[in-house]
């Protein structure tokens, strides 16, 4: 059995892993999702390390599970715990030093964000129905635990607080419909930042909401097939 501790996004809501929580325990793990204060203007990424931490407390065979901004806080936990694997899902990769407000230009994200909307035929405009619930289905829009959280200003300039890239087996999932971060600029992301290749899964930016089984399954074979071998 493996523990996995599951960090979300910007706005920092747990509920974003609730329809992934049972499958990861139907299959025999141990799965805990962390809230994180993300509207909090007097906590940022020092502090969601810490909570993060707390969570893991004395859990062994953790896989630490981060999806987009919780990529910024996903490297400060394993520089301090042990953490056995580390999933990073359509993710803010960061290099390090580097804050999440910095993040934006160094990678060029609304450059390639702009121009898949333009192949894609959809409105290169942020708003929350084009690019995060355009695939949920209606039963979790339904249910009101779609995140729509704000982030507070605060952890967008603080920096992912590492020397360098922890050693920890990493690997990278990304969301083939994903409209926030297109697939192919998360292709070279993970590739120019990590030298890794990225595992694709159905769903857009938040396919823990719209495919948590195909996720789950991504997932789970990573304990079958560890990361390097």
């Amino acid at each position: 059995m493996s523990s996995f501790v599951l960090i979300p996004g910007a706005g920092g809501t747990a509920s974003f892993w609730y329809r992934v929580i049972p499958l990861l325990e139907a299959r025999g793990h141990d799965a805990i999702a962390v809230d994180l204060p993300g509207a909090d203007e007097s906590a940022g990424l020092p502090e969601y390390t810490d909570l993060v931490i707390a969570a893991i407390g004395g859990r062994q065979d953790v896989v630490l599970v981060a999806q987009s901004m919780g990529a910024f806080t996903a490297p400060m936990v394993c520089a301090r715990v042990p953490v056995g694997l580390l999933v990073l899902l359509n993710a803010m990769i960061p290099r390090p030093g580097e804050t999440p407000g910095e993040w934006w230009g160094n990678t060029g994200s609304q450059e390639a964000r702009v121009a898949a909307a333009q192949d894609g035929g959809y409105p290169a405009e942020i708003d929350l129905d084009t690019y995060f619930v355009h695939d949920l289905p209606a039963e979790v829009l339904a249910s009101g635990l779609a995140p729509g959280s704000q982030e507070a200003d605060i952890a967008f300039g603080q920096p992912c607080a590492i020397d360098q890239w922890p050693g920890v087996p990493t690997r990278v999932i990304s969301g083939r419909g994903d409209r926030f971060f297109p697939l192919d600029f998360q292709r070279r992301l993970a590739k120019d930042r990590l030298g890794l290749d990225v595992d694709v899964v159905p769903g857009g930016h938040l396919a823990a909401l719209s495919y948590p089984a195909e996720l789950t399954a991504q997932l789970s074979s990573y304990l079958d097939h560890p990361a390097g071998s």
